[in-house]
């Protein structure tokens, strides 16, 4: 008689993660560099996101392709509220600078957070 109930050892579970594209991974993980760096160098995000954009059609990994996304979209919102930042610092002679903080803590969470996924091989 066969019995159903043996397990099989190499079979994962569902919280286990699968395997990841390593080579994606890695450019995935020069991203986030490239983002981190920007916080002192502003040019290299932009070098990032230019290599997400013409990176994002050939990501076959899912994994990758969710943090391919979260990077694009954590560089242009970060845009987006620099500059409203910028216009609100101008318009009030100066006194709104210090709501440069505000999104450079966001975008600083969210590179830690990416990081930290990215490491654990989850997606974003």
């Amino acid at each position: 008689m066969e019995n159903t109930n043996v397990v099989n050892p190499t079979a994962q579970s569902a919280d286990t993660p699968i395997g990841i594209n390593q080579s994606e991974k890695q450019f995935a993980l020069i991203v986030y560099i490239l983002q981190a760096v920007s916080i002192f160098v502003g040019i290299t995000s932009i070098v990032g996101v230019i290599m997400n954009h013409v990176k994002s059609g050939s990501l076959t990994d899912p994994v990758i392709q969710s943090h391919n996304s979260w990077q694009i979209r954590t560089f242009w919102w970060m845009l987006l509220w620099s500059a409203l930042c910028m216009i609100l610092t101008t318009v009030t002679f100066g006194i709104g600078a210090i709501l440069f903080l505000v999104p450079l803590v966001w975008y600083i969470y969210r590179i830690v957070k990416g990081i930290m996924r990215l490491n654990d091989g989850q997606q974003i």
